[in-house]
């Protein structure tokens, strides 16, 4: 995946089932770690995002499960930017093990939103020429 940022993340016990492997609804923070982690790498801080009245809710998800990750094991989720349109942003991410297989696949697209009206927006130009970049 080219425009990568990765995150090292390690598995926790809350994470998981019985068996030690990570819950499904456990990755979706690992995907929103990577998320919010690339755009803090591009200069793009989702606390000063919200700060100016600008959101940035899912309204799309895909997951492809793969392989499991377990308990206590270091996982790298890798995440890049696939598209920015004028409203909305598509991100692809992976979860790597750390003995480098591909454990599981996402895609997501989020909006830009104005929080007080709740309706879609262009978001300020800078922010537009950073994920465009």
């Amino acid at each position: 995946m080219k425009n990568n940022h990765s995150e090292i993340i390690r598995v926790r016990y809350s994470e998981t089932d019985q068996m030690g492997v990570v819950y499904h609804g456990s990755y979706v923070p690992y995907f929103e770690i990577g998320r919010v982690e690339w755009l803090r790498n591009k200069g793009v801080s989702y606390k000063e995002l919200e700060k100016s009245g600008i959101a940035l809710p899912i309204v799309s998800m895909t997951i492809n499960y793969k392989k499991p990750a377990r308990y206590d094991d270091l996982i790298t989720v890798k995440t890049r930017l696939k598209k920015c349109h004028t409203v909305k942003v598509e991100f692809e991410c992976e979860i790597w093990s750390d003995q480098q297989e591909l454990l599981t696949t996402a895609s997501f697209i989020l909006v830009f939103v104005d929080m007080k009206t709740g309706k879609a927006i262009v978001p300020p130009k800078e922010i537009l020429s950073i994920l465009n970049n």
